[in-house]
Parts: structure tokens; sequence; C-alpha cells
């Protein structure tokens, strides 16, 4: 478990990427690839978890029994996706002691109306700009920890536009939040421009499937994001991998192309070697 501030490495003067995990599968491949941070996906979550999508079916106990998981098996920051804190201002409360006790380093909530939706279905609903100010104030006043961040996000871009947004974000700063996110930038120039309206700690989402938001960590860098998230690469590469096993050995009745992960090093990967030291210890006859 590793619960030391987000801060501690955005002061080191590198955007902090932080891919997208859902498990403890994907959380272990991704921290063995080097990466210093992750990012817990509600849309993975419930994807994995029940096969539905991101609109507020999952519960803050089903969410944070998985959080647990991964962040107490971690050695590198979590920022869990809290959605909208589950509820009003003492759910909220009870969300961020659940998850500071978890050890995640950081919690991100948003402005969406409760049950929320993916950022990418229909209907997206924000609250009054003042309700959200006030739940930032309860999330912030409700954490013991000083290097636990909360991360304000706004998804009123869609909606309202661009200057409502970064309205908004400087709001959510004003009443405490320690880093901002602006849900639904379509191109560069939002991007830029939102980067350049802000001076708190900006988080930016990346969608490796879009086009138009293909760009490289150093640049987004330069713009002025301190952390980058890569909430779907994860589960898009999972299951397009599954996708072409699946049906490789449906179709031809073996598995031959489909690239797979050899058997022994999964193993090692998810902690066998361990398991064996132990055995081999204490299984041992001279300790008889």
């Amino acid at each position: 478990m590793a619960t030391n501030s987000l801060f501690d490495l955005i002061a080191r003067g590198q955007p902090v990427v932080a891919p997208g995990v859902y498990d403890m599968i994907s959380s272990k491949l991704a921290e063995r690839a080097g990466f210093p941070a992750l990012y817990v996906s509600g849309y993975g979550i419930s994807a994995a978890h029940l096969g539905l999508p991101d609109v507020g079916l999952m519960t803050f106990t089903d969410m944070l029994e998985r959080v647990q998981v991964i962040a107490r098996n971690s050695g590198v920051p979590i920022i869990a996706d809290a959605d909208t804190g589950y509820g009003g201002l003492i759910n909220l409360r009870h969300t961020v002691h659940g998850y500071e006790a978890a050890g995640v380093a950081a919690i991100q909530i948003e402005d969406q109306e409760f049950p929320k939706r993916c950022a990418h279905a229909q209907g997206v609903r924000v609250i009054d700009m003042k309700d959200m100010m006030r739940k930032i104030e309860v999330a912030c006043e409700s954490r013991s920890r000083d290097g636990f961040l909360v991360i304000a996000r706004t998804d009123s871009l869609s909606e309202y536009g661009i200057d409502d947004a970064i309205q908004r974000a400087n709001s959510y700063a004003e009443a405490g939040a320690d880093m901002l996110f602006v849900e639904g930038a379509k191109t560069r120039d939002q991007l830029a421009q939102i980067a350049a309206a802000i001076k708190t700690p900006m988080l930016v989402k990346m969608v490796p499937d879009s086009p138009d938001l293909s760009i490289d960590v150093t640049e987004l860098g330069e713009m002025g994001y301190d952390v980058i998230i890569y909430p779907s690469f994860a589960f898009l590469a999972a299951g397009a991998a599954m996708d072409a096993g699946f049906v490789e050995l449906h179709t031809r009745g073996r598995v031959s192309s489909t690239p797979i992960m050899e058997f022994d090093a999964f193993s090692k990967m998810i902690g066998f070697d361990e398991i064996y030291e132990f055995d081999a210890r204490w299984n041992d006859p001279s300790h008889d």
C-alpha cells in the first residue's frame, strides 16, 4: 500500500501518467510496467463486476471493496473514482472516510446529479455550482490525512460550454479542491484553453481510441497538466485480446495466432514465487 501524496510525484516536474485499472490483474501489470500511480476506474469496475454500464449502478460498498483490494496490494499511489460521493453530504463524508481508510492517495468526485452517468453517455446533468462547492468543502473537512487529495471534476462542458466549465473548476479550487478535472474537452485547443485558465494542479483524461485526442504526455505536460489518466485503456486492450482469442478458439478449434502471456510469467506476476518460497521455508523438515 502506498498512500504518499500525488504532489510528491508532481513536484518532480514531470506529468504523472496513471493508467486506469479495474482489478488486481490490471493493477499488477500496470505497476510492473513502471507507472508511478494508478487510477481505479468506476467504468471499468462496473463493466467487470456487474457487466453493466457506468450509470450509477455500482454502490459505495461495491466500489469500496474493490478499491480496498487494489490499494492494499499496490505499491504506488491510487486515485479512486468516487462518482458523486454516492448520495448527499453525509454519504459523501462516509465515502471519504471509507476511501481514506482503504489507503488511496486521492479521491475524485464529480458535479453530476445522483445517480450519475458515464460522461460519454447521453443525459448527463450537473448540479448547481454552489451545491458542488459545499460537497468539496465537506470532502476536505472529512479527511484526516494531509496527503489525501480531493480531486473535483466538472461535467458541465458538454451542457453549458467551456466558459462555464472553467468558472466551475476555479470555484471548486476556491472551495478547497486540491486538483481539478474538466471532463469533455474534444480538441487540443479546448485542452490548452482549459489549462491556461486554471492555475490549480490539473488532471486530464485521454481516450486511446479518439483520434482528436491522440496527444502525447510531453505535450500535455507542456500545456500545464499535472496528472494524465487513461481510464479505458486497460479494459479496451483486454477486451480486444480476449475477443480475438475467443473467436479464434471457437471458429478454428485452437488458439495459435492470438498473443497471450506465458502461463509461468502470469503465475509469477500474481505471486506464486512468494508462495513457493514460503512453503520451502516452513515445510522444510529441518524446522521440526
